[in-house]
């Protein structure tokens, strides 16, 4: 069975695996870089010490895959809009693990008194989209070729789920 807990730096190692295996395998995520057991470390202390959850989808003790959100902009007015990332590894793919990584997410992010969650996805990345759709995601709109990876340009589509949020987020 799939649980869906908070990363600990012991999870780290397998967070690492598969975000390397997304840079370097697919357009999910746009770095061309693979990332360090350094980065991702700095990348975890940053999130957590601002209230941002990092989650993993556990199987028996093994990380399937991680999810996160953070700061959609870093200006005041965004406070109550955070952007999302969600990773599964292929192995893992298909198996339900994007979609229960994704509503304790969307818990979380209800639970903070969060207004907005916002994806931004390859716009052919048809699994990714349906899943998002399948979660109450509404597409927001599209920028044509701001990336560029494995020799092509890249369209970025956003989507995004709104939430009640609190009843005077400005008081």
């Amino acid at each position: 069975m799939t649980t869906v807990r908070d990363a600990t730096e012991a999870d780290l190692p397998r967070i690492l695996e598969i975000t390397n295996e997304a840079i370097a395998n697919t357009t999910a995520v746009w770095s061309l870089v693979p990332a360090t057991l350094e980065s991702r470390k700095a990348w975890m202390l940053d999130r957590q010490s601002r209230g941002f959850p990092i989650l993993v989808a556990d199987q028996d003790g093994a990380v399937l895959g991680f999810a996160s959100y953070g700061d959609y902009r870093p200006w005041d007015g965004y406070l109550h809009t955070v952007e999302h990332s969600i990773y599964v590894h292929p192995d893992a793919q298909g198996r339900g693990v994007g979609r229960a990584l994704l509503a304790a997410l969307v818990e979380r992010a209800e639970a903070q008194g969060k207004h907005a969650m916002v994806a931004g996805i390859e716009a052919g990345n048809t699994a990714s989209i349906a899943l998002h759709r399948r979660a109450g995601f509404e597409e927001a709109g599209q920028l044509r070729q701001v990336g560029r990876k494995f020799g092509r340009w890249l369209d970025l589509l956003f989507m995004q789920k709104l939430f009640p949020g609190p009843a005077n987020p400005d008081g």
